[in-house]
C-alpha cells in the first residue's frame, strides 16, 4: 500500500482526536504502520485542533508534508479552508457543513466568510459537504458528528473494508455509546 496522508481539522471539543484514534485503530487492524501527530492549540477554548495521520507499509514521520494531503477531513468549513492548501492535486476534502464561529466572529470583531464552501471547491479533486450534525442527531447524539465524518472517510478510503472500520470503532468508543456511534458511522457512509 502506498502511503496515505490524512489531515483532520476542527475546533476543540468536536472529537477530532477520537476520529484520529479510530482511523489509527483501523490501520493497526490491517497490520499497517501508522504515525499520528496532533496540534491542540487553544482547543479547550474552542480553538483549532489538527491531527496528522500517515498510513502505509513503513512511515518515518508523523507530519503530513505540505501539499501532500490525500484526504482532508474538515469538522467545520472554515477549519477545512484553513488547511485546504495542504491538499494535493487529486486529493479530496470531506467537510461538515456545521459552522462554529471563531472567537473573533463571536465577539463581533470579524464576520464569518460567506464563500467558504465555494472556496473549498478550488482545492483538491473534489470537496464533499456532509451535514454531519443533522446525521449525528438522527443517530441519536449531536456529538457523534465526528463518527459521521469517519463513516464518510471510510467510503473514500480504499485500503480498509467495512469490517475493519467497525472493529476499530468498537475498540475506540465506550460500549455504552457503541450502538449510537455505529448508526452515525453508517449514516456517514451513506452520505458520500
Amino acid at each position: 500500500m502506498k502511503t496515505v496522508n490524512i489531515l483532520l481539522s476542527g475546533v476543540g471539543g468536536q472529537g477530532v482526536l477520537l476520529a484520529s484514534k479510530i482511523l489509527s485503530e483501523a490501520a493497526l487492524i490491517q497490520g499497517l504502520d501508522i504515525k499520528q501527530s496532533e496540534v491542540h492549540g487553544m482547543s479547550q477554548r474552542g480553538g483549532s485542533v489538527v491531527s496528522h495521520v500517515r498510513i502505509g507499509e513503513k512511515i518515518h514521520s508523523p507530519i503530513v508534508p505540505e501539499g501532500e494531503c490525500d484526504i482532508l477531513i474538515g469538522f467545520e468549513p472554515l477549519e477545512a479552508l484553513r488547511h485546504a492548501h495542504n491538499v494535493r492535486h487529486g486529493g479530496v476534502i470531506v467537510y461538515s457543513t456545521d459552522r462554529i464561529n471563531p472567537s473573533t466572529v463571536s465577539a463581533g470583531f470579524a464576520k464569518y466568510p460567506e464563500d467558504v464552501e465555494a472556496r473549498l471547491k478550488n482545492f483538491g479533486e473534489k470537496a464533499l459537504a456532509v451535514k454531519a450534525g443533522d446525521l449525528a442527531a438522527k443517530a441519536g447524539n449531536l456529538r457523534a458528528a465526528n463518527v459521521v465524518l469517519v463513516g464518510a472517510l471510510s467510503k473514500l478510503f480504499e485500503g480498509f473494508d467495512k469490517e475493519t472500520w467497525l472493529k476499530a470503532l468498537a475498540k475506540s468508543v465506550p460500549p455504552k455509546v457503541l450502538e449510537m456511534n455505529l448508526k452515525a458511522f453508517e449514516l456517514g457512509r451513506e452520505s458520500v
